[in-house]
């Protein structure tokens, strides 16, 4: 390779690795990425709780149009399906988490966020506790036989699917992400 060529090499890696050099918040609001399934939910979990604190409570019952879910119900939608997909590789659901219309039953955010963080950590602990060839284990769900593997990733993509749309909710309401403010939440 030409000494030409080497220069312009090294100029190129060096402009990428600077132009994704972070901060020290953005660095910890990204912990977590490209880690496995635990280092993303980690990340989506710090993210989502972040999120959810950063709604004001009078915020709460925002909803983008009529017949669309509230942000407090986006929440517990996250939250009741966290634990309702979970439930399909084995864990209990709660009972009081049973019922269909639970999203509009718990609107305050102090129990919405509560729901949320235990159900985030429901998630991770029944995942740790998993013993080896148990994500290779057949459920159903919805009349398909599918592995806990591809449940517990269901789990993950529905979290992001819905952290994304909570993004939108607060940007039309003028609040920035944390994350994008150099705040994020320890998880």
């Amino acid at each position: 390779m030409g000494m030409l060529k080497k220069t312009v090499l090294v100029a190129l890696l060096l402009g990428a690795f600077t132009l994704h050099a972070q901060s020290p918040a953005a660095a910890a609001a990204d912990e977590g990425i490209w880690q496995g399934y635990d280092g993303e939910w980690r990340y989506v979990s710090r993210l989502l709780i972040s999120m959810a604190d950063a709604i004001p409570a009078d915020k709460y019952g925002w909803r983008p149009a009529p017949g669309v879910r509230s942000a407090s119900e986006v929440i517990m939608h996250i939250a009741q399906s966290n634990y309702y997909l979970l439930s399909v590789t084995g864990p209990a659901m709660p009972p009081e988490l049973e019922s269909n219309d639970v999203e509009k039953k718990i609107v305050s955010k102090p129990e919405v966020m509560a729901y949320l963080r235990r159900s985030l950590d429901a998630v991770k602990t029944a995942r740790a506790q998993l013993k080896p060839g148990d994500l290779q284990r057949n459920v159903k769900i919805y009349g398909e036989t599918v592995n806990v593997d591809g449940m517990y990733l269901r789990i993950l993509c529905h979290d992001n699917e819905h952290m994304g749309q909570l993004i939108a909710y607060a940007r039309m309401n003028g609040i920035v992400p944390p994350w994008s403010a150099g705040v994020v939440l320890p998880r």
